[in-house]
């Protein structure tokens, strides 16, 4: 079978490139620790043997972005896998029912109009690069609606946690009722 470009395994457990240095609940139920965080393009139909555990989502299209938005992040935002990225964060999140029965134009005015999302995301490009994981529409029984990969240097770590800082106080985050940091080094 071929691997799907879109979707993406994240699996904590002995193997892997990135190595676990801690996990923190930011909300809700946490994650076990692992050593290791590995992720593939492999749709895996049972927890590989000696993992703690796999999350999955697929890479879509840009949803709650306007085109002027988007041809700015294309712009300022770098790819993942740099040489000079030795740190990274997986964010798992879910937000609540309360989110998911606001229709797609309320959620876009409190994603962007109210907590501004996207331009806070653009105050930290290109020095931190991110990668945003759906997982809703694969299963009901993920237990994320989101996984956020990001990269980026040791010397930027202050910096990434001024965003999650920022992202957290924000009118969109009262909506999220489990919460995830997953922080990995090369």
């Amino acid at each position: 079978m071929n691997p799907n470009p879109r979707l993406h395994t994240f699996i904590a457990g002995k193997g892997g490139p990135w190595k676990i240095t801690e996990i923190r609940i930011i909300t809700g139920e946490g994650l076990p620790m692992a050593e290791r965080l590995n992720y593939t393009n492999e749709n895996l139909p049972a927890l590989p043997e000696g993992a703690a555990w796999m999350l999955r989502g697929a890479t879509s299209n840009e949803r709650y972005v306007t085109q002027p938005e988007k041809e700015q992040l294309i712009a300022k935002q770098e790819g993942l896998d740099r040489p000079q990225a030795d740190c990274a964060v997986l964010i798992p999140i879910r937000k609540n029912a309360n989110w998911w029965a606001l229709t797609q134009d309320e959620r876009r005015k409190i994603f962007e109009e109210q907590s501004h999302h996207n331009q806070i995301g653009m105050d930290y490009l290109p020095a931190i690069a991110r990668r945003l994981h759906h997982c809703r529409d694969l299963s009901e029984a993920e237990p994320f609606d989101f996984l956020t990969w990001f990269e980026f240097a040791e010397k930027d770590i202050a910096e990434f946690d001024r965003l999650l800082a920022r992202l957290r106080a924000t009118e969109e985050w009262k909506y999220i009722d489990r919460e995830v940091e997953v922080r990995v080094t090369h």
